[in-house]
């Protein structure tokens, strides 16, 4: 059975994609910039992704149907991100390298969780937040801490 989609509920689920993906990319930039392997395109899917799900989850929770709890959905989004972020991560033996591109995977879900749910103030927060944290915090272990190609 097929659920009907109005063309306002179209746009703003077309507008609630976009955005996801903007916030995405916007996080994902600064990790391209610092040559990590995971950048502009995988933050953006991740965040895109996301809002996908929550967005499917709302409708089916709101549907005639009744069949999905939002929050389960949110947490199977947050598991799967949690697994895509360990493959990022290797030992090495001097050091561990891929946490922060795994933790940045892990807001960029959230990210588009929130753009899903319709929490557009937050999601934009959080993207602002995690740029900052990136860019900013990033400048201070090189400076202070000496952490070399590792941010």
């Amino acid at each position: 059975m097929e659920i009907t989609i109005s063309s306002h509920y179209l746009f703003q689920i077309l507008l609630q994609l976009a955005l996801a993906a903007v916030l995405g990319a916007f996080i994902g930039i600064e990790r391209e910039l610092r040559k990590k392997e995971a950048g502009l395109r995988t933050y953006t899917l991740v965040s895109l992704g996301a809002c996908i799900f929550t967005i499917i989850a709302l409708r089916l929770a709101n549907s005639h149907l009744g069949i999905v709890d939002p929050g389960r959905v949110i947490q199977a989004i947050a598991i799967g991100i949690g697994f895509i972020g360990g493959g990022v991560i290797f030992q090495r033996p001097s050091r561990i390298e891929g946490l922060t591109t795994a933790a940045g995977l892990w807001v960029a879900g959230a990210v588009g969780v929130g753009v899903g749910i319709g929490f557009y103030s937050l999601a934009i927060l959080a993207t602002l937040f995690t740029v900052f944290i990136l860019v900013g915090f990033g400048f201070l272990e090189k400076r202070f801490f000496k952490k070399e190609g590792n941010i």
